[in-house]
């Protein structure tokens, strides 16, 4: 159902035709050429480059290759009621009433795959949020958490087997001054024994809901000593910030399929064995380096330590593996558990990053590409920050949980829709200003709201109709009778399924917010041409003015409704 990659083969089969008969030269194998929507000042349905990109390598101007191309295809498709060949050499196509009409039929019938290509399936690994496990989500995890999740969902849509994965850095400082934090909580309540005054400890009032929570349980009944009952505290810690993470989640629709822990990780002894690999390849040797750009003035001494040879891979330097007290570095874990992620067979593996981590992204490619002797693509994104606003001011939220703005809040206060669509209506790797007031009200500077009442529009017609959005409407094939606004509207429609493909090429998901509201954009106001022109009304006199009419709305509604839900947005009937 993409019509432009079909014509793009349809029209390269003639080519290839017209290049056996001497007639013109065509590479075998040639795909430079692009078959685009016309433009919106142009009636005609699709334009190609081709006799543009063909000219020079045929020795003819664009225009004269184009008489010869444009004939071979007028005798070779039906559908085509006429070429015309414009400015450089723009092949403007127009079709014939009959290849909407069957297209419109074809969208209906295919309802809620439309738009996917289940030709090419492959097995994802989606590994997203992993926030340390020490507190609440917030608004810095949510813009990685929303692109992670709909990366997945468009994965899906087109036929692939996707893992939603988390991974838990349950191990290391910052989990020993969760743990204690928690602890001292735990003293304060029973024992009323002050917190300490701590930079290290978490301030949090989920802290103290943790430390309620295990007392009301039981399950420790001693607390005075520290060491013995700390692995047992640890424990239960853990289980109830990871269920304060997952019902964060589950605020934003999100649910994760797994959750890897670290400590099993290390557990396993992964990080050894992992190294052990790479060492066989000889892609490990002791060696110094020199000392980061930052640390050039603080009497840096260059020592002999475990190195991977990530340069060999495209990094820019090759990688600590140990630290100077024979531990393992923060890298060397992450090497092992992408080493585990390996081990199961994914064809692909994507990671969603925070800003902080846009400089980490070339070191795992690397151990990636070594550990699975380039089998195994892995794809880094990275999630840019967002910046508050209302009224276009920087707005400080209340923080109920600690010193940051969580998820909670956020959602608290526009909802879960407007957080995901809005997350995605820029792309992942510029900063997102996300301002209150555009995202609450009810106009067209408001994307979200903008689709979610087209949609809402489209049944409303339905239900004056007495009908439902999806009920079998019979048309007379006779009497295809949209007009050239309406054609417009499926001529955007049509583009649905490349929206797909090309978000999924770019791994962009942003493209599909875009690509909504241009869509709903056209229909709204086709809707407004009817409050002063009958003949572009839906309904009159409480009767379909056309059923090709209401045809045309339940295409409309099943794009909305595929590309909303790949978003994780809500589609309202009534609003």
């Amino acid at each position: 159902m993409n019509l432009f990659f079909s014509y793009q083969q349809k029209i390269s089969k003639v080519l290839k035709y017209l290049n056996k008969k001497k007639i013109i030269i065509y590479p075998k194998n040639f795909k430079n050429f692009t078959i685009e929507l016309s433009p919106k000042d142009h009636k005609s349905d699709i334009s190609t480059n081709i006799a543009m990109v063909l000219a020079k390598l045929n020795k003819k101007r664009p225009h004269d290759l184009g008489v010869v191309i444009k004939k071979e295809l007028l005798l070779n498709f039906k559908e085509f009621k006429d070429i015309e060949i414009a400015g450089p050499g723009f092949l403007n196509i127009y079709f014939h009433d009959f290849f909407w009409r069957d297209y419109l039929k074809k969208v209906i019938h295919t309802n809620h795959k439309y738009g996917s290509n289940l030709t090419f399936k492959k097995k994802y690994n989606v590994e997203f949020v992993s926030a340390n496990p020490t507190g609440p989500l917030h608004v810095g995890h949510c813009r990685g958490a929303v692109l992670g999740d709909t990366l997945s969902n468009l994965l899906a849509f087109n036929g692939n087997k996707v893992t939603k994965e988390y991974y838990v850095n349950d191990y290391g400082n910052q989990i020993k001054n969760f743990v204690l934090s928690v602890y001292y909580r735990i003293l304060e309540i029973k024992e009323k024994k002050p917190f300490p005054n701590s930079d290290n400890f978490y301030p949090g009032l989920y802290i103290i809901d943790i430390a309620e929570k295990i007392i009301k349980q039981k399950k420790i009944k001693n607390f005075n000593n520290l060491n013995k009952i700390f692995k047992k505290l640890s424990s239960e810690s853990l289980k109830l910030s990871i269920e304060i993470i997952k019902n964060n989640l589950k605020l934003l629709g999100i649910k994760h399929d797994i959750f890897v822990y670290e400590s099993k990780i290390i557990e396993k002894n992964l990080v050894a064995k992992s190294i052990h690999q790479l060492k066989k390849e000889n892609y490990i040797y002791k060696g110094k380096l020199d000392p980061p750009k930052s640390e050039q003035t603080k009497g840096w001494e260059k020592r002999e330590q475990l190195l991977f040879k990530s340069t060999l891979f495209g990094d820019d330097l090759d990688r600590p593996l140990q630290k100077s007290d024979g531990e393992w570095t923060y890298f060397a874990g992450d090497l092992a558990y992408h080493s585990y992620k390996i081990s199961r067979k994914y064809n692909t593996l994507i990671n969603i990053l925070g800003a902080d981590h846009a400089g980490y992204t070339k070191r795992i490619t690397s151990a990636t590409k070594a550990l699975s002797k380039k089998r195994v693509e892995l794809i880094c994104k990275v999630a840019q920050l967002v910046k508050l606003y209302k009224d276009g001011s920087p707005f400080k939220m209340s923080k109920r949980k600690g010193d940051y703005i969580t998820v909670e809040d956020l959602i608290s206060e526009v909802g879960k829709d407007s957080v995901r669509f809005m997350m995605l209506n820029r792309s992942n790797d510029v900063e997102l200003d996300f301002d209150f007031k555009k995202v609450t009200e009810q106009s067209k500077d408001n994307p979200v709201f903008y689709v979610q009442y087209a949609y809402a529009r489209i049944n409303s017609i339905y239900r004056n109709l007495k009908l439902k959005i999806d009920d079998k409407i019979k048309v007379n094939t006779g009497n295809f009778d949209l007009n050239s606004h309406e054609i417009e509207i499926l001529r955007k429609i049509s583009e649905w399924p490349r929206c797909i493909e090309i978000s999924i090429n770019k791994m962009e998901p942003h493209r599909i917010p875009f690509y909504l509201y241009e869509l709903v954009t056209l229909f709204h106001a086709y809707w407004n041409m009817g409050r002063d022109n009958e003949q572009y009304r839906f309904i009159k006199n409480n009767k379909a003015t056309s059923n090709w009419k209401l045809l045309l709305l339940q295409a409309l509604s099943i794009v909305i409704r595929n590309g909303m839900t790949i978003l994780g947005v809500s589609v309202p009937k009534k609003m």
